[in-house]
Formats: structure tokens, sequence, C-alpha cells
């Protein structure tokens, strides 16, 4: 695996980034009534993920906090998927939507969990400042 040079060359920055613009384009049709609550909420979540990314990847120098944001990146993940369950429950969304975004969601937490358990990899190259 050749090393990422940018946090935009990690293949969870571009899936997530990719699946946080799906959230944003179906939840144009939500009520207007959920603006400021699930669509708002769904949106800034999804979104977090990439920024915490950017975040932990100009933090590699510090292994703890290279962790502290991939973790909180992992917390954004699984509020997406919460914030999907209720889109679901409010039929928002239909049953096969709300399983394809919430498997896309499962498998990006998944890719962070592993970067927490291969900090050491991705710490270790960190260009000193």
């Amino acid at each position: 695996m050749a090393l990422a040079k940018s946090f935009r060359e990690l293949e969870v920055y571009k899936l997530s980034l990719s699946e946080s613009k799906k959230i944003f384009l179906l939840t144009k049709n939500f009520p207007k009534d959920e603006r400021y609550s699930l669509t708002d909420q769904i949106r800034r979540s999804s979104r977090a993920v990439n920024a915490m990314l950017a975040e932990a990847w100009a933090r590699r120098m510090y292994q703890a906090a290279f962790i502290n944001k991939i973790d909180e990146a992992l917390g954004e993940a699984m509020e997406t998927q919460a914030w999907l369950d209720h889109a679901l429950n409010c039929e928002y969304i239909e049953k096969n939507v709300h399983r394809e975004l919430d498997d896309a969601w499962q498998h990006i937490g998944a890719m962070l969990n592993r970067m927490v358990q291969e900090a050491d990899s991705f710490c270790k190259n960190a260009v000193k400042r």
C-alpha cells in the first residue's frame, strides 16, 4: 500500500465525501419543517467526518491527537446512521435507500476504526513541522 501524501488520498475521505453528497441531495426532498432539525443535523454529521479526517491528518505528529480526531469522526459517522434511522422511521426515505446508505456509513465506520488500530503507520511518517 502506497503512503498517502494528503488526507484527500485516503479512501475513507473519498467515500465519506461521496456519501455526504448523497445525503445532501436526498435531504433536499425532506419536509421544510425538518429544515432546522433532521435535515441540518444529518448534513452536519455526514460532512463532519471529512473535516475531522483532515484535522486528524494535520495532527499525525501526535498519535493521541490523531486517534482522538479519528474517534470523533467515527462518532459523527454513527450519528449519521442514527439520523438515517429517524428518516426511515418518519417515512422520508424507503427501506432500500436506508439500507444502502446505512451500509455505506457502516463501512466508513469500519475504515475509521481500522485507522485507529493502525495509527502507528499513519503517524510514524508524519512530517515534522
